[in-house]
């Protein structure tokens, strides 16, 4: 089985894909709702990642 070198940046952006799946299908009742949820949750975790890692550039000088 091949070995998956990841940086940390795009495991952030998996476990960001497969929460907001996660999320989006436990806590809404309709696709419609579920999909918009889902994409809504991604943007958040992506912002909330860019965010964080430049406050930690921002920090590091």
């Amino acid at each position: 089985m091949p070995k998956m070198n990841l940086s940390h940046f795009e495991a952030a952006i998996l476990f960001a894909l497969f929460a907001s799946v996660v999320l989006g299908v436990i806590t809404k009742r309709t696709d419609a709702e579920r999909l918009r949820y889902g994409v809504r949750c991604f943007a958040y975790f992506l912002a909330a990642l860019l965010g964080l890692g430049w406050l930690m550039k921002l920090g590091h000088g």
